[in-house]
């Protein structure tokens, strides 16, 4: 007997990619078009019609189904619409309807991106048999996603777990969202180099003055690019503590271009955290650097909708 399956779109400023995935989260086939995030709202629907086209006319498609959307955001999953930062042509977009409109009467569930990669790692990464855990994406910016007694929690809107924009500074520099001294404002990959630059580290021959160089440059010894990396893990570990003493995870999984660093991030992060996760409850919280690879969000996207198709042959809801 053929199990059934569930599609899976993961979207974001760069790529639109798409697959067939099976309720053990193998992806079967795959399509993917560049987002094109500078044109307008319709060109960009038309590369995600594209992406679906290929899945639709493919030979599983009737086996399929749910749809799960993983965005790049801010996601309005109670409405079903997307306004991405990176895609300035969508505001208030209505993705959701917009991709019922190819795929039929199916299930859609739409949750954020960081959400979808907390989805993926605690089904077949890093968080695997943690029953409450924080994923989260330390990039060009930083999002993330929880899960709590056992299931993803996306909430309401679908943006629940965006510890990016927890404020960790109160009186720090004004933040692109409207804030404070967010999480972001300190420890993402652009604001990692931003701050390393202003303290008077320079970039090599290539010119290279990216987080990545920043973290070259740190396991060089360079003191300003290794202080810049510290200042980052302070900023994580409070936003980690404060998550993990609001709702009690045990485990903290990180992921994207800056945890590439590895134990540049990892060694001052699991230091500073001793600071701020103080309490008795929170003292055995770990950190994690994430397992799921570039697949993260189609296999998150996958399961959550395993979260919303019907539960058969074989279509296991609980796995996620």
């Amino acid at each position: 007997m053929h199990m059934d399956l569930v599609a899976a779109l993961d979207i974001g400023g760069t790529k639109i990619a798409g697959a067939l995935v099976d309720d053990r989260g193998r992806l079967l086939l795959r399509a993917q078009r560049p987002t094109l995030a500078q044109e307008d709202g319709e060109t960009v629907m038309g590369a995600v019609e594209e992406v679906l086209g290929e899945l639709t006319a493919s030979a599983p498609w009737p086996r399929v189904r749910a749809v799960g959307i993983g965005s790049a955001g801010p996601v309005d999953r109670s409405r079903g619409t997307v306004s991405p930062v990176n895609v300035p042509g969508w505001r208030g977009f209505p993705l959701v309807d917009r991709v019922r409109a190819v795929t039929g009467e199916l299930p859609v569930e739409l949750i954020g991106d960081g959400v979808a990669i907390t989805a993926a790692e605690h089904w077949q990464g890093a968080a695997q048999g943690h029953d409450n855990a924080l994923g989260m994406v330390v990039s060009t910016g930083v999002g993330g996603g929880l899960i709590l007694g056992g299931e993803l929690h996306p909430g309401p809107t679908g943006n629940a777990g965006h510890i990016g924009h927890i404020s960790v500074d109160l009186d720090g520099d004004p933040c692109p969202c409207g804030a404070r001294g967010c999480v972001e404002r300190i420890a993402s990959g652009p604001n990692i180099a931003r701050r390393a630059l202003a303290e008077g580290w320079r970039p090599g021959a290539d010119g290279d003055a990216t987080a990545a160089a920043v973290a070259r440059a740190a396991r060089a010894g360079d003191p300003v690019a290794i202080a810049s990396f510290e200042r980052a893990a302070q900023a994580l570990a409070a936003g980690i503590a404060a998550t993990a003493t609001l709702v009690e995870i045990d485990i903290a999984v990180i992921g994207g271009g800056v945890a590439k660093a590895g134990d540049v991030l990892f060694t001052p992060l699991r230091r500073a955290l001793r600071d701020y996760a103080t309490l008795s409850f929170v003292q055995g919280l770990t950190v994690a650097p994430a397992s799921m690879g570039t697949d993260a969000g189609l296999v998150g996207a996958a399961a959550a909708a395993l979260r919303v198709g019907p539960g058969v042959n074989g279509v296991r809801r609980q796995a996620v």
